[in-house]
């Protein structure tokens, strides 16, 4: 009995000093953004690695996404007679919850686990402890080019998701299924307002400071982690639990920001 209280008591210190280093370094970062100066090369090289070589992947989801809700949403609304809303339908699913979770999930798999990788593998190496012993703050010389990448690249990927995911809800609903071409593009001006764009920007920057914060903050704490440590197999444990763990952040970040949005 004593031991399975001191098993409590042993995780509960741990996840509070674990919570206790996440929120440190999440502020750490964003004023390390905010810090001159700025290598706008590292910058553009995180944008092209964050954003640019992920948009094949975003246009493929989103073109797919957008055909699955034109051909759900042509059938809903069929049984109703109202099938000139389907392209309001296929926007606001877009624009306030699909493009923003769904570009966010795909970026976490593509980019965020190379971004954990790579922080641990240069912790793994020492090359962070190398950057210390030269008085260069690792945090402001790695992360914060990764921040500012994430910031500036959620977004934009999430407005190409929008707009290829409401082309493939037109490319099935009025190519396919003979929807009404005009009450499709009209319906839309109608309905989608600028709240709803408001909402689906507010999180896509949300989600873009979450996966870089979880993803840099694993890699970067990985010998601390309980399930980390050094070597190969550390580094794809800690990218594994960083996946999953923003993976659950982002659906956690939705319900609570849509409900504050709403």
């Amino acid at each position: 009995m004593l031991r399975f209280f001191e098993k409590i008591g042993e995780d509960f210190l741990y996840y509070l000093n674990q919570a206790g280093r996440m929120g440190i370094f999440l502020f750490s970062s964003l004023i390390a953004i905010f810090k001159p100066p700025h290598k706008i090369s590292q910058i553009i090289k995180q944008i092209y690695v964050i954003g640019t070589l992920s948009i094949f992947v975003i246009i493929f989801t989103g073109t797919f996404t957008g055909m699955v809700l034109g051909l759900q949403g042509y059938n809903t609304l069929r049984k109703f007679g109202a099938v000139g809303l389907l392209g309001s339908a296929v926007a606001l699913g877009l624009i306030r919850e699909l493009g923003p979770v769904l570009t966010a999930l795909m970026v976490t798999g593509r980019a965020g686990s190379a971004v954990c990788a790579e922080i641990g593998i240069m912790r793994n190496s020492e090359q962070i402890d190398a950057l210390d012993c030269m008085a260069i703050d690792p945090i402001k010389y790695i992360v914060s080019p990764k921040f500012i990448a994430g910031i500036i690249s959620l977004p934009l990927l999430t407005a190409i998701f929008d707009v290829v995911g409401i082309g493939g809800g037109y490319i099935i609903g009025v190519g396919l299924l003979g929807a009404n071409k005009g009450a499709y593009f009209t319906s839309m001006y109608k309905d989608v307002a600028f709240d709803d764009i408001y909402m689906g920007i507010v999180k896509s920057l949300c989600f873009g400071v979450l996966i870089i914060w979880i993803c840099a903050a694993k890699g970067y704490f990985m010998h601390l982690e309980r399930n980390g440590g050094f070597g190969a197999e550390g580094v794809s444990r800690v990218t594994t639990n960083a996946v999953v763990m923003s993976s659950i952040a982002i659906l956690l970040f939705d319900y609570f920001l849509t409900s504050v949005l709403l």
